[in-house]
């Protein structure tokens, strides 16, 4: 007997490549090694879903510019996204702040606390790279600084630093704020002219895995 496709498949096939291609029209067209460029071709930690990673520093001003776009991006992410930061580890004294994010991750507070790491080195000054300040500023916005000090000082967090340190290396990180999606492509606010563009580029580029994952799939 043959068999049949249910109608609202095909229905269904069509309304997406319909939505898709409005997106891709609205979409702000890229420009290889110009508005992004490809790095080695990197692990995805879950393949079926499009991988974005915010690589960044807290002492970037360039990150700390684009953190209230990211954020307002984060509420309108795409449900086939998944999203993750890395602090970018380039040289030693970089350590101490990827230590505070990995502190802030593992209590659970990056949500509530990330902006305000940004606004305590950038907008009140603190030198947030050292142990008392920042045992101070956790003990301020409610976590005992005994508490802070020890995950901050911890193994786990010593390795998560080296991985992030091997990732700032694997993905060619050469700047902050960079933007990985999907493992390979790879936009910064220097690449984009301004810190802005950059959420435009990051959803073109999502556009461009999309149509590329479309395409593999109808051959």
């Amino acid at each position: 007997m043959p068999t049949t496709r249910p109608p609202c498949v095909g229905r269904l096939c069509w309304l997406l490549i319909l939505a898709f291609i409005a997106l891709t029209a609205t979409a702000q067209p890229l420009t290889r090694d110009a508005d992004y460029r490809l790095i080695p071709r990197q692990p995805l930690e879950i393949p079926e879903r499009t991988e974005v990673i915010d690589f960044f520093f807290y002492a970037c001003p360039h990150c700390n510019e684009l953190e209230p776009f990211f954020e307002r991006w984060l509420q309108r992410k795409p449900a086939d996204v998944v999203f993750r930061r890395v602090p970018v580890v380039r040289h030693d004294s970089w350590a101490p702040l990827a230590k505070i994010y990995y502190t802030l991750e593992a209590i659970g507070e990056v949500g509530r606390l990330h902006g305000a790491v940004y606004r305590a080195y950038h907008v009140d000054r603190l030198a947030i790279n050292q142990e008392d300040v920042i045992a101070d500023w956790a003990e301020k916005h409610g976590i005992p600084r005994d508490k802070f000090m020890a995950i901050y000082r911890g193994d786990e967090t010593r390795k998560k630093v080296e991985r992030a340190r091997r990732m700032t290396l694997d993905y060619d990180i050469q700047s902050t704020p960079s933007i990985v999606v999907d493992g390979r492509y790879l936009t910064s606010s220097g690449m984009t002219n301004g810190v802005p563009q950059v959420i435009p580029a990051l959803d073109a580029l999502i556009l461009l895995v999309r149509q590329q994952r479309l395409e593999k799939n109808v051959k």
